[in-house]
């Protein structure tokens, strides 16, 4: 049984809140049909969304089979929709490429069917919507009606219990809306349909149960389940959990991901190749309708705004003085006592440099009413600060911890600073940490800060690097995709997606693709040894497709979720120290996908990005938001005077 308990939705819409869904309570029996009416935006795709698992509900829980979802986890969700879901689209969503039998066979790609089953199960649904004789036609071969029975026979091929169906007939004639309803009229007997429609003359026509959503709420239900139905399925429910039915989690062959990508990428060629040479037309006809004098204008403008784009304006929360420090080292030191000039003298110079260092002023900057004057300004279209600023970033003390397995399929943290400092450790016998200590010791609570600005320390995040927002909530900038060609995939447009950074060349140095994960410990190992002997060094002139670099896997893990209580202690301890631990994180960390990869163009001589990963700012959001969930966090709060990892009081820093 499905039921809705209290589901309610909200969205972020800028500085509001939308409410879609505001407290949805619905059971449906195991076969009925089911319709869904109501305007526009009245939250029924919302709830059908949430329903089939492509949507998370705000508050409230939803019950499959009397199981709550509260803790389902991705791999659930992916089970739930693989199994127990199928979905009828009002677009049909079929792939132009493929033949009937074939969009229909994919559904069943990620259940561990063998291709000589799915091919059987494939024409078995398509005999059963009537489509057994066109087989091997290709959606653009047929009519709207045919092609909304593909996806029919698409959602019914995994035999799941629940059809869910968004406006199936929207695109359709009378005639072949009807033979759509027959058939889906037929289905219900012996699973649930949920449908949402706009025409209520079908609705009333084929569906069991009439359902009516306005603004959220849920207005009226035709056929509401009795007490003893509620209570018929409850044992029902029970049943299966005593059965202890396990679903097969989803999967996907070697042979058959590697089949449907190589033909993906035959089509995704020939598409490229056409939208470049449009492209090119509209380049050219450009060029010849810009005259000379626009041109040169254009030109010093681009320089103007490239060489900006590539040293921006920088305001820092705090600001550090070293006026006092300069004037020491630059300026003389003074004499501490009267004398003869018979002989020479000391003069005091260390004190006053030690003490200069050691009694820096830092002074801090009101970011919040900066910030707030700023986006006043740029929403001003006639503001001169509206007119001159490209794009606005702001940045946080994120450290983004980032880790990919490299060809030895060993984990590795994907920070070039980090694994330079670990291969001079071992090959020259340096201490990078003991050097940071000494520092601290010598210089105290301004050593990170001088260290940093003089290019010696500090966490630095020249491999990743966040893109810069543009404006209406675009993740990616106007003026970066001036500066940058796509030479392969897209830009991101989530906060699990990066594109990879190359030079003119189409080039990354060895230690960008070590962090990679591209290259190999071992090569490593020898360039080092190689630099440290002396030795000359042969060029391999290795090599990475566009589809190896793609097919990368990054994963993004919170640093508060490094972090788990020990009972045993009562302290929090840190995963990273185990193989075990750091493997969990691993495996539990959020995916990072490569869309694409992106060089300068020809005509950029200043480009923007100094790293060789880019990720949006939508990332930065999502890990401050989920950072606030975090167990050691709230422990951390909860107890403001102690030291969660130590259990030792705070030294006072007064």
């Amino acid at each position: 049984m499905l039921e809705l308990k209290g589901i309610k939705k909200d969205y972020l819409a800028g500085e509001n809140t939308v409410h879609a869904l505001k407290g949805i309570d619905l059971r449906f029996r195991r076969n009925e049909f089911v319709s869904i009416l109501g305007p526009s935006g009245c939250g029924k795709t919302t709830m059908l969304n949430i329903i089939g698992g492509l949507d998370q509900y705000t508050e409230g829980d939803l019950v499959i089979n009397g199981r709550s979802t509260k803790d389902f986890k991705d791999r659930d969700w992916d089970t739930y929709r693989n199994h127990s879901i199928g979905f009828v689209f009002q677009s049909y969503n079929l792939i132009p490429h493929q033949t009937v039998l074939q969009n229909v066979e994919l559904a069943l790609t990620l259940s561990g069917v063998s291709k000589s089953e799915r091919k059987q199960r494939a024409k078995k649904a398509l005999e059963d919507v009537g489509l057994g004789s066109q087989l091997s036609k290709k959606p653009s071969e047929m009519s709207g009606g045919q092609m909304q029975r593909v996806a029919i026979a698409r959602a019914l091929v995994n035999n799941p219990d629940i059809i869910l169906a968004d406006e199936p007939t929207g695109a359709l004639d009378t005639e072949t809306s009807i033979q759509v309803m027959e058939i889906l009229k037929e289905i219900s007997k012996d699973r649930l349909i949920v449908m949402v429609t706009h025409n209520p003359e079908l609705a009333e026509q084929y569906s069991s149960r009439i359902i009516r959503i306005l603004d959220g709420k849920l207005t009226d239900d035709s056929k509401p389940l009795t007490e003893a139905e509620y209570q018929k399925e409850l044992a029902a429910d029970k049943a299966e959990i005593t059965a202890g039915k396990k679903l097969k989690k989803p999967s996907m062959s070697f042979g058959t991901s590697f089949s449907l990508s190589l033909k993906n990428l035959f089509t995704k060629k020939g598409r490229t190749m056409l939208t470049s040479f449009a492209g090119s037309i509209g380049i050219i006809g450009i060029a010849l309708v810009l005259s000379i004098s626009q041109g040169f204008n254009t030109y010093i403008n681009t320089i103007q705004e490239e060489t900006l784009s590539s040293y921006p304006l920088t305001i820092q929360k705090t600001n550090t003085d070293f006026s006092a420090l300069m004037e020491t080292f630059m300026g003389s030191a003074t004499s501490d006592s009267e004398h003869d000039n018979n002989a020479v003298y000391k003069k005091s110079a260390i004190y006053d440099m030690m003490d200069a260092l050691n009694n820096m002023e830092t002074s801090e900057n009101d970011l919040k009413s900066f910030k707030s004057y700023i986006e006043t300004q740029r929403k001003d279209s006639e503001s001169d600060l509206h007119k001159a600023v490209n794009g606005v970033q702001y940045s946080y003390d994120l450290d983004l911890l980032v880790y990919t397995k490299n060809v030895d399929n060993t984990i590795i943290y994907s920070d070039t600073e980090e694994l330079m400092q670990e291969m001079v450790m071992e090959h020259m016998g340096v201490d990078m940490q003991a050097m940071t200590n000494a520092s601290n010791s010598v210089f105290g609570e301004n050593a990170t800060s001088m260290m940093s600005s003089m290019g010696m320390g500090g966490s630095s995040m020249n491999l990743w690097q966040e893109l810069l927002p543009g404006d209406n909530g675009k993740p990616i900038n106007d003026l970066l995709k001036k500066q940058y060609d796509v030479v392969y995939g897209s830009w991101p447009n989530s906060y699990d997606e990066i594109v990879l950074v190359l030079d003119e060349n189409n080039e990354l140095d060895d230690m960008t693709l070590y962090a990679l994960g591209l290259e190999p410990k071992e090569d490593v190992d020898n360039i080092m040894e190689a630099a440290v002997n002396g030795k000359e060094l042969k060029n391999d002139n290795k090599s990475w497709s566009y589809e190896d670099i793609c097919n990368m896997d990054f994963r993004t893990v919170l640093n508060s979720d490094c972090y788990r209580y020990d009972e045993s202690t009562g302290l929090y301890t840190d995963l990273r120290d185990t193989d075990a631990g750091l493997q969990y994180l691993y495996d539990n960390g959020l995916k990072l996908k490569v869309t694409g990869i992106i060089r300068p163009n020809e005509d950029t001589s200043a480009p923007m990005l100094s790293g060789s990963i880019a990720y949006t700012s939508d990332l930065t959001k999502y890990v401050i938001e989920h950072s606030k969930e975090s167990d050691a966090i709230t422990a951390q709060k909860d107890s403001p005077n102690t030291d969660i990892f130590t259990g030792l009081p705070f030294k006072d820093s007064s």
